[in-house]
């Protein structure tokens, strides 16, 4: 008889077992806990905002419970991507778009610079500051997009980029949950190679 995907749960891939199975102590919160939506969303700006906010909430799903060593642990070398560095650089990606692109804002870069563009992936050291520090600003700009976004009425608002291109609200909004989703693949891989979490 097979074993059930419970009773394989903890086989760890490699030393001769199966790959982990399904079991709920691998997941980060019960369905019932969960704090993002199931869809449902009913006009187009729900829609887009309700989906970028739950790929939003995906990220800090996969950041959760770790201390700053685990945050800043990289992938493999020679990458330097770790789910810290993803903190910081979707506050980065959040300030760029909403707030200089949209609001037409002259903000400057949090985190990268000329000498060092990938600062934001660079930087991401294993100190709780850095850490704070991250989720502080991260959170930050995700209030000041969310507050945009509730305050424009129109979708089609236009924002210019710097290198004089335009770029619909509503598009943005598509760009954004795009972002989010691909960077959300990596921290899969990531939280698993730290401790073997998955799913969600």
């Amino acid at each position: 008889m097979a074993d059930s995907p419970a009773d394989n749960a903890n086989d760890k891939p490699g030393d001769g077992a199966s790959a982990p199975g399904f079991a709920w102590s691998n997941m980060f919160v019960h369905p019932d806990e969960d704090p993002r939506s199931e869809g449902g969303f009913d006009d187009e700006r729900t829609i887009l905002a309700g989906y970028l906010r739950d790929q939003r909430l995906t990220l800090k799903l996969k950041c959760a419970d770790l201390d700053a060593e685990a945050l800043a642990r990289r992938a493999v070398p020679p990458s330097t991507l770790s789910l810290l560095g993803l903190i910081r650089h979707m506050a980065e990606v959040e300030r760029g778009w909403f707030r200089r692109v949209m609001a037409g804002e002259e903000a400057p870069k949090i985190y990268s610079t000329e000498s060092d563009p990938d600062a934001d992936f660079n930087g991401a050291v294993a100190d709780p500051d850095v850490v704070t520090e991250a989720w502080r600003n991260w959170r930050a700009e995700v209030e000041f997009a969310e507050r945009l976004v509730d305050e424009t009425a129109d979708l089609g608002a236009r924002g210019r980029t710097r290198h004089g291109s335009e770029i619909s609200l509503r598009e943005l909004l598509v760009h954004m949950i795009e972002e989010y989703a691909r960077h959300n693949g990596h921290a899969d891989l990531l939280r698993e190679l730290i401790d073997g979490r998955i799913g969600q």
